[in-house]
């Protein structure tokens, strides 16, 4: 099979229907639950200070250029760098039950994504390939270099590579043939967590996106199946973001060398595992080879982005711990206006504004907002194309009955418009479409707003990698609207489990067509849920550990 037959036809495949879910387990084996942290027994352990505290940039000074003065690229930045992205943001309990939360989501609190460190000698860290153990927060070191020397002289500038990778098993444990899709979804979100990050230590960040998966494996040490005994466990190659206060590529072919020690072997994860194989042929067709790098996109010039009359006055750092996802949201509270505002402009790529200066490519995704409640504009059906391109190209490919209205005090570069305003006076049947639509979840229908992310699937034929890094632009706006809601005292919630082509047909999208619906979001007025307390994420190692 062609890879892009292979790859349309495991999204057809993965497809929630009406009448159908795609395939999934039918019930959870909670022996086999994977855990959720991955260790190399054997690897030499690096325990990370917990410095994020001593970090006092405030959160709007990353919504202008170069508005955080460059901390050193030491051991302990790097260590708040991972603190503020990847780490544990706290303990959940309720009764016997404990589990931990993580800046960056995942579906099901599952977390496929692994984390790694590719670095030179630096002051506090040594030079190679390191592994970054969330629950610990700790460093293992995978691969040292035996020659220093040789491995300095590949970095023309001090920078560092943050590596990540899959795990798709942990999802598929619990999602079936779906959670191909969720892994992406969460590759989106610790992109961006990992950008918003370095922005706050006056750090640039670019995806290399040019680099082939082949080429991630080898830097990563996935390729070595004698470090992988379980076969079902193994790693999928995905990305590789260079970090640096102005960071130079440095030459990959000098770091795959390899002339040194590799150090640790993958704790097994799972007792038992079911076999997925329609994951197996989309992780094979969306391979990506080397390709030429990209002329970087150069989003228009846009107002500084807009806040409302009461924008988030703490530290960036507290607010990507404080990030979670809402269980419930109260379905009476509206949102200002110039709140929903905010949020949506925060989906606008900006000139050297994180985290979209690190990502490439044009916009693909560009969403169809359900507004609930929400101050001042009317519940309807809206649209957020977010290039003129993605205007162009997303108008003529909906319903052609929409209209297509400009909206009453939107901030003028804010491309929203009205398709359909809701039937009657409360709007209960576009809410109750919204719920529907969102596999019978409230939580798309009770809060402020919910939202779902169409993606122009069109160059699958050319390039069916994109396919990945579709998700991930879904998910990068994912994470931007869980933190621009918290800045704004509400909450976000991702929604994974959604009735694609229903929304197809609402749209007037051909189910099959270029158009696909890839992710939904909901955002409003979250309800606590008090039965359940919450432990700071390392309180056993104390605020003074090394």
């Amino acid at each position: 099979m062609s890879r892009v037959p292979s790859i349309r036809a495991y999204h057809e495949a993965s497809k929630h229907q009406l009448h159908r879910y795609a395939s999934g387990p039918d019930g959870l084996d909670w022996a086999s639950q994977p855990d959720p942290f991955r260790h190399f027994d054997g690897a030499p352990r690096q325990l990370l200070p917990l410095l994020a505290d001593t970090l006092a940039t405030p959160f709007s000074a990353l919504q202008h250029p170069q508005g955080v003065t460059p901390r050193p690229l030491d051991g302990e930045h790097i260590a708040i760098l991972l603190e503020i992205s990847l780490a544990l943001s706290a303990w959940k309990v309720a009764g016997a039950a404990r589990w931990p939360l993580r800046c960056n989501p995942s579906s099901g609190n599952l977390h496929p994504s692994e984390g790694y460190l590719l670095c030179p000698e630096l002051p506090g860290l040594g030079a190679g390939l390191w592994h970054y153990v969330s629950v610990e927060h700790t460093l293992e070191h995978r691969f040292a270099p035996r020659d220093t020397p040789a491995w300095q002289a590949a970095w023309p500038a001090p920078a560092i590579l943050i590596g990540l990778s899959s795990v798709v098993w942990r999802e598929a444990w619990k999602y079936g043939e779906r959670a191909f899709r969720y892994a992406q979804h969460d590759l989106g979100h610790a992109l961006a967590a990992l950008r918003y990050a370095a922005a706050s230590l006056g750090w640039q960040a670019r995806l290399l996106d040019q680099v082939a998966d082949e080429t991630v494996a080898k830097l990563l040490g996935l390729d070595r199946e004698e470090d992988f005994p379980v076969a079902e466990e193994r790693e999928s190659p995905d990305l590789l973001l260079l970090v640096g206060a102005a960071p130079q590529e440095p030459d990959l072919s000098l770091l795959q060398g390899r002339d040194g020690r590799w150090q640790g072997t993958a704790r097994r994860l799972s007792t038992s595992h079911r076999s997925w194989p329609a994951i197996a042929e989309a992780q094979e067709a969306g391979t990506k080879p080397a390709t030429a790098p990209l002329q970087p996109w150069l989003p228009a010039s846009l107002p500084a982005l807009s806040t409302t009359t009461t924008p988030y006055p703490g530290r960036a750092g507290d607010l990507f711990r404080q990030r979670r996802s809402a269980v419930a949201f109260d379905g009476r509270t509206a949102i200002a206006a110039s709140t929903f505002f905010t949020l949506l402009d925060a989906l606008l790529p900006r000139p050297k504004v994180a985290p979209w200066d690190a990502w490439p490519r044009p916009p693909a995704i560009h969403p169809y907002i359900f507004v609930h409640r929400v101050h001042g504009i009317p519940p309807g059906l809206y649209a957020l194309p977010r290039s003129p391109e993605g205007a162009a190209a997303l108008r003529p490919a909906l319903r052609p009955d929409w209209l297509w209205e400009t909206v009453p005090g939107t901030p003028v570069h804010l491309p929203l418009y009205l398709l359909l305003p809701a039937p009657g006076e409360s709007g209960a049947e576009l809410n109750a479409f919204a719920r529907l639509v969102s596999c019978h979840q409230a939580i798309a229908a009770d809060s402020a707003f919910s939202l779902g992310m169409l993606a122009d699937c069109g160059a699958l034929e050319n390039e069916p990698w994109s396919y990945r890094q579709r998700f991930w632009e879904a998910g990068m706006l994912g994470q931007i609207l869980y933190l621009q809601a918290e800045a704004q005292g509400l909450r976000g919630t991702g929604i994974g489990c959604f009735f694609d082509d229903e929304a197809h047909r609402l749209l007037g999208l051909a189910p099959a067509g270029p158009w696909q619906d890839l992710y939904h979001f909901t955002v409003g007025t979250p309800v606590e849920d008090l039965r359940i307390a919450s432990e700071p994420p390392y309180a056993l190692r104390g605020p003074d550990s090394p």
